[in-house]
């Protein structure tokens, strides 16, 4: 099959992000930063773009202009383990950025995560109805998702 691998075109910070993301996430890595030489249109010297690793996840940037802007139609999933892998990617993750709801959030560059818990996954998706209901009630009223809420909803029912 062929490989899929988004792109992400940013305005002229691509070197600030590759040193942000690779830092958040684990088995990262920048493998080509692509420089514009005197034929421009950029100033020599400066990043084109580059073909990086998060997490295992190819990714391309490009330092395009402000031509584009990021929005919440694309975003990102953080699969997590549990409530401290959670902590870790949103504290990382929305530094100089915003929070939104639901486990979402828009980091310094404008692009949107969503930091979801396996254990939120499982419990809206209970046989129950009203045990994923409950669930779910409590997700739409968290803006970080904390799995001990989630599971106190769920226990009420």
């Amino acid at each position: 099959m062929p490989a899929i691998t988004p792109s992400l075109w940013f305005d002229d910070d691509l070197e600030d992000a590759l040193a942000f993301y690779t830092a958040v996430f684990p088995n990262s890595s920048v493998e080509r930063v692509d420089r514009y030489t005197d034929a421009g249109p950029g100033a020599p010297g400066d990043v084109l773009a580059a073909y990086f690793t998060l997490d295992g996840q190819p990714f391309i940037g490009i330092n395009g202009g402000p031509a584009f802007r990021f929005t919440e139609a694309v975003s990102f999933t953080v699969h997590c383990r549990d409530q401290a892998d959670v902590d870790h990617y949103w504290e990382r993750l929305v530094d100089g950025g915003e929070e939104s709801a639901c486990g979402w959030l828009k980091d310094r560059y404008g692009l949107s995560w969503q930091i979801v818990p396996d254990r939120l996954v499982e419990l809206t998706a209970d046989p129950d109805p009203a045990r994923a209901g409950a669930a779910t009630k409590a997700m739409l009223g968290m803006r970080k998702i904390v799995i001990a809420e989630l599971e106190e909803a769920v226990a009420a029912v």
